[in-house]
């Protein structure tokens, strides 16, 4: 049986140019090596989205799919510690497609940390 908790259906995604547009010239970005991030805050949103970019220069159609899907894959892992109300952009760097999925994810989480992606931790 599959846990819902870790879905990530189609409806989390960002699939028009103008919500990318948005996130560009409204949001802020966070810069790394392998990605750059851009987040903006949405009044009304009851969920986060996410939109993927890698540009050709990263790859041939291939490299670019598989480097799409190992983001895919982070950010479904991570989601249920991301808060609600965000659109988030993450552009893949060609420098992204060579490096390895671990490196991938401690670039992405750095770049959600700065970028305040993460829900407030809780005391105990």
């Amino acid at each position: 049986m599959k846990q819902s908790r870790y879905r990530f259906p189609a409806g989390r995604r960002l699939k028009l140019s103008g919500e990318f547009a948005q996130v560009r010239t409204r949001g802020r970005t966070v810069r790394g090596g392998l990605l750059l991030l851009g987040v903006l805050e949405v009044e009304g949103e009851a969920a986060f989205r996410v939109g993927l970019v890698t540009s050709r220069r990263v790859g041939g159609a291939v490299v670019r799919n598989r480097l799409r899907r190992r983001l895919r894959e982070i950010i479904r892992y991570h989601q249920n510690e991301m808060r609600a109300g965000l659109w988030m952009v993450i552009v893949g760097r060609p420098a992204a497609a060579r490096a390895s999925s671990a490196a991938l994810e401690v670039e992405w989480m750095n770049l959600a940390r700065r970028g305040g992606v993460f829900l407030p931790v809780q005391p105990e």
